[in-house]
């Protein structure tokens, strides 16, 4: 099975994407098809035996929407199914534009950018028409404030006006609504054409067929507020997908490679594995490697959310779309296209952002029962006043129109896509990756958090925890004889004294002996001194005194005790222990803030795990855990009726994270396509698993906020629009309103989740943040 997410040009309402999802699950070989209504990305997941990315393009042309392809980071991935609009005319089927355009109330593969300013342009042309109507008919709130020009009757020069404020500007609503029936669908852009629609051919009737009073003000009214409330709602969901747009925007148009012993400048979609890239300070990485010449530090915040640049030399791995800040290298390419490390989180956010929590299932159902509750409302309201109650045609014909109108299955549809967009990307703003909409939802239900305690809440190398001199010697003296004797190995131990002992002068040796398993000795000073464990002691006599008696007690709290004796007597301890990262306490506590027990699961002895969890405060611990049983001890939990998640290693934890309720990998790096975890965390650190955790619940609070508000105003709606308040009634102008504020309102509080100050969470920078609906546009 392979996986795609393809971009769809021409999503007018929030509901066209069911006529995507029913037509593409139809054709054979596809397994599913996951659409979120904030975007305008479908992933698909498809046998490649029995289908292929061209037939699924032309499917979803057959639609009626445009398919512009692939959807691959700008400039590092040439496009596998369409060549771009700037060579090219030709979509992905091989048929031109023109001959789709006819389809696309926007014009041909419009993206929402497009659409955004192609709506505001109805907008502004529907009310530049409409004003001279309200002032020649002002429904009745003034008087009249000019006649019609050149001689016109009224209703020949409200016809012309209100053709120009209603035909053009309608056409996308029209196109999607006939799209939409097509397809055997029900959408928002139905209703406005029921309601626009007949007030408005009902006014043409009343012009030159029969008597009646005209309703173009009305309708032309009307219009005008549904394109306000549209386009701003379509900023608002263009807002929301600024976090995958700057992602698509990091890679560098172009990059150095040597060519045949010179520097050429290429596309950096032409890069090809094993070229050799030449980097400058401020250059941007084109694609992944390893560095084969040269230093520099490389800011990764834009990929990982590291804050600090990272420091690269010979050998290690650089990742695409970063920033070389200082110093020149030169790096062999070793992932290239669509194997990147940006193109890959760019494919695990957009399938997140089209996944659906498992609320918004419901909602989607609810929103399509919706369109129809309205027509048959609609049409109920009419019978009831004016063949029941006997009130006059327009009157009841009013009715009607404003049920057309109120009913808004876009704030329905809306509610959960939008804040699922906003919050999974700012988690890739911040190196949390989450995988589906459904982890985002459930890890809001854990009560339990199980870390692995090796690497996770502790550094995974050996520490200097105590420096314990006997009083005949000073610390730093302790410590540079034990690093002058332990500066030629190169054990784990041996390293931690030295990485501690820093710069503290070290006196001269002679006659070294490493002593293996045991440690080493050496005269300094002309005395002998022996650095090692209890068995070297022993070994040699040496007179222990009050410092043994603490050394057997430091063991007892799982530290590893180095000996150090001079002159056949005991100077000094210094232990060593895998020590706690900086923030695993201040990880824990927060976590306990947020009423969550934590435990650690290690496979390290009692003691040293008791250590670490009275270090840290944790909950529970469960020591002596061999890796196969890792899973076990996550079922032994869930038994308990705990709702776990578990963080750790996404290889060699895999079968416990697939065993929890949310998996989360931490220290992923670039390796973010980990099938065992639900969340990948980017960085080896703790405080992550906060920021999931609350992010995860701040955007299921945007969630329930945004389906309240859609139900309760479409539960309200209904009888107000029906006039079941009679002798209070809505005009359909204030319908229009209240439609076209639900659906922006649902969306605006989703993009206020980027605004809100969340633990763990830093802001997305100034130009990610400033969503389309607060950024002045470009025409």
């Amino acid at each position: 099975m392979k996986t795609v997410t393809l971009k769809i040009a021409g999503l007018l309402s929030t509901l066209d994407f069911n006529a995507v999802v029913k037509r593409v699950e139809a054709l054979h070989g596809v397994r599913s098809v996951a659409m979120n209504a904030g975007s305008t990305s479908a992933s698909v997941t498809f046998d490649e035996g029995l289908t292929d990315e061209t037939a699924l393009a032309r499917e979803i042309e057959r639609c009626g929407f445009h398919c512009r392809g692939e959807s691959l980071p700008h400039h590092v991935c040439k496009s596998r199914m369409h060549t771009d609009a700037a060579t090219s005319h030709v979509a992905p089927t091989g048929v031109p534009h023109d001959a789709i355009a006819h389809e696309m109330g926007h014009g041909a593969g419009m993206d929402m950018q497009e659409m955004v300013r192609d709506m505001r342009n109805r907008f502004l042309i529907s009310l530049a028409f409409t004003l001279p109507i309200f002032a020649m008919d002002p429904m009745g709130l003034v008087d009249p404030l000019f006649e019609p020009p050149f001689g016109l009757s009224m209703d020949s020069a409200m016809f012309i006006l209100a053709s120009l404020a209603i035909l053009y500007p309608v056409w996308p609503f029209l196109v999607a609504a006939w799209r939409a029936l097509r397809n055997g669908v029900l959408n928002m852009a139905v209703l406005v054409v029921l309601s626009v629609g007949t007030g408005y051919l009902f006014s043409v009737g009343t012009t030159f067929f029969f008597e009646g009073q005209q309703f173009y003000e009305a309708a032309s009214v009307l219009l005008v507020f549904i394109l306000l409330g549209h386009w701003l709602e379509m900023r608002a969901r263009a807002g929301a997908s600024a976090a995958i747009r700057a992602l698509l925007d990091l890679a560098p148009p172009r990059a150095t490679v040597l060519r045949n012993g010179r520097e050429v400048e290429i596309p950096t979609s032409e890069v090809a594995l094993a070229d050799i890239v030449v980097l400058r300070p401020g250059n941007k990485l084109p694609v992944d490697g390893e560095v084969i010449e040269g230093e520099s530090t490389i800011d990764e915040s834009m990929l990982t959310g590291e804050s600090m640049p990272v420091a690269k030399k010979v050998g290690d791995q650089v990742i695409g779309a970063t920033i070389n800040k200082s110093g020149t290298l030169k790096y062999r390419s070793t992932k290239v296209g669509a194997d990147t490390a940006l193109a890959q989180i760019v494919k695990l956010v957009q399938e997140a952002q089209n996944s659906k929590a498992p609320s918004q299932l419901l909602a989607d159902r609810a929103s399509q029962w919706l369109v129809l509750a309205a027509v048959l409302v609609g049409l109920l309201t009419f019978a009831v006043w004016f063949w029941v109650l006997g009130q006059p045609l327009l009157f009841a014909l009013t009715l009607t129109i404003t049920v057309f109108v109120i009913a808004c299955p876009d704030a329905l549809g809306l509610a959960t896509p939008m804040a699922v967009m906003v919050g999974t990307g700012l988690g890739a703003a911040n190196g949390i990756l989450f995988k589906n909409a459904s982890a985002l939802e459930e890890a809001t239900k854990l009560d339990v958090i199980v870390f692995d305690k090796t690497g996770t809440l502790t550094m995974g190398q050996p520490k200097v925890i105590d420096v314990l001199p006997d009083t005949m010697i000073s610390p730093d003296e302790l410590l540079g004889i034990a690093a002058a004797i332990e500066g030629n190995s190169d054990h784990p131990i041996a390293l931690a004294i030295l990485e501690r002992a820093g710069d503290i002068p070290r006196p001269e040796i002679a006659h070294f002996r490493y002593m293996d398993g045991r440690g080493a000795s050496a005269e300094v000073s002309g005395l002998p001194v022996l650095v090692g464990n209890r068995r070297l002691m022993d070994e040699n006599n040496i007179e222990l005194g009050d410092l043994g008696a603490r050394a057997e007690a430091l063991k007892g709290e799982g530290r590893t005790v180095t000996y150090v004796a001079r002159n056949g007597k005991l100077v000094g301890l210094i232990t060593v222990a895998d020590a706690p990262r900086p923030n695993s306490a201040a990880t824990i506590a927060k976590l306990h803030e947020q009423g969550v027990k934590v435990a650690m699961l290690t496979g390290d002895n009692a003691g040293t795990a008791q250590r670490i969890a009275g270090l840290l405060g944790i909950d529970i611990v469960l020591a002596d855990v061999l890796p196969a049983q890792k899973a076990d001890k996550i079922k032994e939990l869930q038994a308990q009726g705990f709702k776990i998640g578990m963080v750790g290693d996404g290889v060699n934890d895999a079968p416990a994270l697939t065993q929890a309720d949310v998996g989360f990998a931490i220290g992923a790096g670039t390796d973010v396509a980990i099938e065992s975890a639900d969340v990948v965390l980017m960085k080896s650190e703790p405080y992550d698993v906060v920021g999931a955790m609350t992010l995860s619940r701040a955007t299921l609070r945007k969630m329930h906020q945004n389906l309240w508000w859609a139900v309760g105003y479409n539960v309200i709606a209904f009888p107000l629009a029906a006039g079941v308040f009679y002798p209070f009634v809505l005009s359909p102008q204030v319908a229009a309103l209240a439609m076209s504020g639900s659906s922006a309102l649902v969306a605006v509080n989703a993009l206020l989740l980027k605004r809100t100050r969340l633990d763990g969470i830093r802001a997305p920078s100034p130009e990610v943040a400033g969503s389309a609906l607060l950024e002045p546009e470009t025409a």
